[in-house]
């Protein structure tokens, strides 16, 4: 026989916090890792920068929720592009107006050319640097290292790098995606003979040139998707 709910309960603690998601987008820009972040235009917060976000319709599933928030306030499209749930953070006081959970996501995007615009309940929405980032409204500055970190650990042992690159690069651009987001240097030698040896990568027939220097071979992923790999390339 189920139990039957007091009133005292079913009125005060079956009271249904708020979700929301947060989108944390990273790109490799001017050789540096970076990450869009949106100025809030209304309280709470009024004018600080923040992590792209919003509250989920009811009508809508999470990932849609993610995609249409960051369309609406930083103008940025996600596709075929990196999207994936990261965590759930739902700390009783991280945010002011009351009870709200959010589920966040890590975005990865080949962002040359794309420039994020305010939109929605956004005043601004541009590029930072990882190194050079504002104070963050809400818990963003928490979940902004979460996901940064999840993100090194991942380029450690998937080929997620592809979805910040071109379809056609070189060898060069690859390890300096991978030095951006680890954020130190890797030897050039050992770090070719390792990605060469996962088989995620394939030289073309076409090449480069860089520079006053002999011309690059351009590389391309053999699959444009996640995949696993066995080897630690950070450790290169």
């Amino acid at each position: 026989m189920a139990k039957r709910l007091s009133p005292t309960f079913a009125t005060k603690e079956m009271r249904r916090p708020l979700v929301a998601v947060d989108i944390v987008v990273c790109a490799i820009r001017d050789g540096a890792l970076q990450i869009v972040l949106i100025r809030r235009a209304m309280p709470p917060f009024e004018g600080k920068w923040a992590i792209p976000g919003g509250f989920v319709l009811p009508e809508e599933t999470l990932d849609h929720a993610a995609k249409r928030e960051l369309r609406e306030e930083a103008g940025i499209r996600v596709a075929g592009e990196y999207l994936e749930q990261l965590f759930t953070f739902g700390d009783v006081a991280r945010d002011p107006r009351g009870r709200v959970i959010s589920v966040t996501y890590l975005a990865l995007i080949h962002g040359e050319g794309i420039e994020p615009r305010g939109g929605s309940d956004a005043a601004d929405a541009r590029w930072w640097p990882v190194t050079e980032l504002p104070t963050l409204a809400f818990d963003h500055a928490h979940i902004l290292a979460y996901a940064l970190q999840r993100l090194r650990y991942k380029l450690e042992y998937t080929n997620v790098a592809y979805a910040m690159l071109p379809n056609r690069f070189t060898l060069s651009e690859l390890q300096m995606t991978y030095e951006a987001i680890l954020g130190k240097p890797l030897d050039k030698r050992n770090f070719r003979k390792k990605i060469v040896s996962l088989n995620f990568v394939k030289p073309t027939h076409q090449w480069q040139r860089v520079g006053k220097g002999r011309p690059a071979q351009l590389w391309r992923f053999t699959k444009r998707e996640p995949v696993m790999v066995k080897t630690f390339v950070a450790k290169a």
